[in-house]
């Protein structure tokens, strides 16, 4: 049995030619004001109060819209529910509905994916305030080989991994890549 504790920051090694050489921790995918950012890949619940033919479930494309009935598509991509909601009900104002209510959440988050040495790699469902070692775990745990020291991440969106030291505290964004490499003895 093997326990972690107090695993500090380590250097990056390399281990090939395109070895990462970040360092760090990461937080949760934020809009810039605080809040959860929308991607590719989210599913959401609309409610217009009153308006069932306008309500229903809707994903956000490839290309970061999502597309509602009458007022067509709207922008998504990095943005927060608050803020996809009231652009919402501002667009619905505006020709179709007197003073709309307008209720936005999500129903699905965008999954991330892990890969390497862990018993069963694979796409699985994100969760809020997820870790890398919860995610490890949802994967039947690390193999003999796995270095549990870090791990190697590659958030969505963004270019190339980053390595990471393998904490209890480390978070899991929607749509990452977490690849556990094999140790060297």
């Amino acid at each position: 049995m093997l326990i972690l504790v107090g695993v500090g920051l380590l250097a990056a090694c390399a281990e090939g030619p395109a070895a990462p050489t970040m360092v760090g921790s990461v937080t949760s995918a934020r809009a810039p004001n605080g809040g959860y950012s929308l991607g590719p890949g989210d599913k959401l619940r609309l409610i217009v109060f009153g308006e069932d033919n306008l309500s229903g479930e809707f994903s956000v494309s490839a290309s970061g819209l999502l597309a509602f009935p009458l007022i067509g598509e709207i922008p998504a991509k990095g943005r927060t529910v608050e803020e996809v909601r009231a652009d919402v009900e501002q667009k619905l104002d505006v020709r179709y509905v007197r003073k709309p209510r307008v209720s936005l959440e999500i129903i699905t988050y965008r999954p991330y994916y892990i890969l390497g040495e862990v018993n069963k790699p694979g796409e699985y469902p994100f969760e809020p305030d997820l870790t890398v070692l919860a995610a490890v775990a949802s994967a039947q745990g690390f193999t003999y080989r796995a270095n549990v020291r870090r791990v190697f991440i590659k958030h969505g969106g963004e270019g190339g991994e980053a390595v990471f030291s393998l904490t209890g505290d480390l978070e899991v964004r929607p749509g990452d890549v977490i690849r556990v490499s094999e140790r060297h003895f």
